[in-house]
């Protein structure tokens, strides 16, 4: 039996991020969604998505197929439920079908495989809806991970030169570097990627992950809960943030109760709040329903894929930045920078000129901007969406 994590209707609640990947395609915890269904269901899981997105995935397989809403995000037994869906059955929750199982894999009917007639059981799941969701929900999605990829293994040993707290609750893998730091995993487990690296003075508390190959600077001070997807370079002070992969925030600055996309940059001493100066609660446009929704009483910045802030840039309470934009600008940023914005005067990036800059970031960590990948991108500034 196949697995399909499928986009649904309601994937531009998690805009911007839904811009450039599939839902299935987002971290919280250590894993992403993706990830997290192969690891329980121990095989290749596929994707179906938006028409202008499935160049970046393989093609659906035939026969037999489980459907899972990506946006549903299952426990061990409703995970277990789900995989265990034969033909014509269903799972619900809150009145939405959330799993199911057909002989249908064709593209052109994964947005509405959850509509057919089924035999349907209640299962309760939670529906990821909102992108700040990410942030607010990463200890709980951290540990869960941790416990899962760590199941029966041993890591490998710490390093005498390296002081820690509860060693048991500390996770490293194979080919990770760790140079004079401190790890404190009293309130939650810390796990270190492969060929992770940790210079010297850095000082973490858990519950933190880095992933493949991401670097932490000399003296960064890492407080849970916060991922590091693969590849990031993490500097300075950095609370309760989610880094999808690839990005940097390599230099001093505070990076606080955030979401930051992949391939993004910030500049030297860039720093963002998180409380509003009276303390009260935070409200953060939305780029799907188009007005601001109340989030918390600490919300950061939720910055979309390939976006580059400025030197010494202030970032304010609960801003929301789209995909591909280059953000500068004197004084407080605004809290809103539409997707593919140059500045933040109103002034459009061009489509070349955001290409190169790519082409340049992606060089620095040895990759390469796919022709996949641009064609994605012409079609956001194409169709500038948000």
């Amino acid at each position: 039996m196949q697995i399909i994590l499928a986009d649904t209707s309601f994937r531009n609640q998690c805009l911007p991020f839904t811009e450039s990947r599939a839902v299935a395609d987002l971290r919280m915890g250590i894993l992403t969604i993706r990830e997290r269904w192969q690891h329980i269901a121990g095989k290749e899981v596929f994707v179906a998505t938006v028409p202008w997105l499935r160049c970046l995935y393989p093609a659906l397989p035939s026969g037999n197929a489980i459907w899972i809403d990506a946006q549903a995000l299952a426990d061990d037994a409703a995970a277990e439920a789900a995989l265990s869906l034969q033909p014509g059955t269903s799972l619900q929750w809150a009145g939405r079908t959330w799993a199911c199982c057909t002989d249908t894999t064709n593209q052109q009917d994964a947005l509405n495989v959850f509509s057919g007639n089924y035999t349907s059981e209640e299962k309760a799941v939670t529906y990821l809806s909102h992108p700040w969701q990410i942030m607010q929900w990463n200890r709980e999605w951290l540990l869960a991970d941790f416990n899962r990829i760590t199941a029966h293994r041993f890591s490998e040993p710490i390093p005498e030169a390296v002081h820690c707290v509860n060693a048991k609750n500390i996770f490293i893998e194979p080919g990770a570097q760790l140079m004079h730091c401190w790890l404190n995993a009293s309130e939650g487990p810390i796990y270190i990627g492969k060929d992770a690296y940790i210079m010297e003075g850095s000082a973490i508390r858990g519950p933190f992950a880095m992933g493949e190959g991401s670097v932490l600077k000399m003296h960064a001070s890492i407080y849970g809960a916060t991922t590091l997807g693969p590849f990031c370079t993490a500097g300075g002070e950095i609370k309760n943030v989610v880094m999808m992969g690839y990005s940097n925030k390599a230099h001093q600055g505070y990076l606080g109760d955030s979401v930051i996309g992949e391939w993004c940059n910030l500049g030297a001493g860039t720093t963002n709040s998180n409380v509003k100066n009276t303390a009260g609660m935070v409200k953060v446009w939305d780029f799907h329903s188009n007005q601001y929704i109340s989030v918390a009483n600490k919300c950061g910045v939720i910055m979309g894929d390939y976006c580059t802030v400025a030197i010494n840039a202030a970032i304010n309470t609960g801003s929301m930045f789209g995909t591909c934009c280059n953000i500068f600008g004197t004084g407080l940023l605004p809290t809103i920078v539409p997707s593919g914005s140059w500045g933040v005067t109103g002034i459009r990036y061009q489509l070349n000129k955001a290409i190169e800059s790519i082409s340049n970031w992606k060089q620095f960590k040895g990759r390469s901007f796919t022709a996949d990948e641009i064609s994605v991108l012409e079609h956001i500034f194409a169709h500038r969406s948000i």
